[in-house]
């Protein structure tokens, strides 16, 4: 149990070391610079990017403050399989993803073939497709719960797959106040 504690607790480490470097390359700041602005030393800033060190909640969010960045909870979405009508596996989320806007609307490449998520007929197809058989990686990254939720009822699913999905795409139209 040690062991499991003190590999998550280095993944953490890991992790949380990558952010700080990513928000310090977006501030286009060196280490001596945030660490300064920030109120930390440069050589435990570096300690923190390279995951040998661990900040307090405290500190992580006045570095990333200091970069121009907020730490923000942002929920988990997890994942079931099921199985649809013929056999062939298909995933739905635990919540709708909410992809950053750029995503949401980019170019989606799915099964050899480029989507333009911001162009509203091929948002249909892509999530068509999408929620047949794409994977949960693609779907959180090329699905938008609100997007998803204005195009629901004009979707060509199966009904195992509407069924599965409905829930969430009702869930998320009463969150955000449309009401059909």
């Amino acid at each position: 149990m040690e062991t499991v504690l003190a590999s998550d607790v280095a993944t953490w480490a890991e992790r949380g070391g990558l952010l700080f470097r990513q928000a310090r390359h977006a501030a286009s700041m060196n280490q001596k610079a945030l660490a300064r602005v920030s109120g930390t030393s440069r050589t435990t800033l570096s300690a923190y990017e390279h995951g040998r060190k661990s900040p307090t909640l405290e500190t992580a969010g006045r570095i990333l403050d200091a970069a121009g960045f907020r730490l923000v909870l942002e929920p988990k979405v997890e994942f079931a399989t099921r199985a649809s009508g013929d056999g062939r596996p298909f995933h739905v989320p635990s919540r709708l993803p909410r992809p950053p806007v750029a995503a949401a609307l980019g170019v989606a490449r799915v099964r050899d073939r480029d989507y333009d998520l911001a162009d509203r007929d091929e948002r249909r197809a892509a999530y068509a497709l999408l929620l047949r058989e794409g994977s949960p990686q693609e779907l959180l990254d090329h699905v938008d719960g609100v997007l998803l939720a204005d195009l629901w009822e004009e979707l060509d699913l199966p009904l195992d797959i509407r069924g599965a999905w409905e829930p969430l795409v009702e869930q998320a139209r009463h969150g955000a106040g449309v009401i059909n």
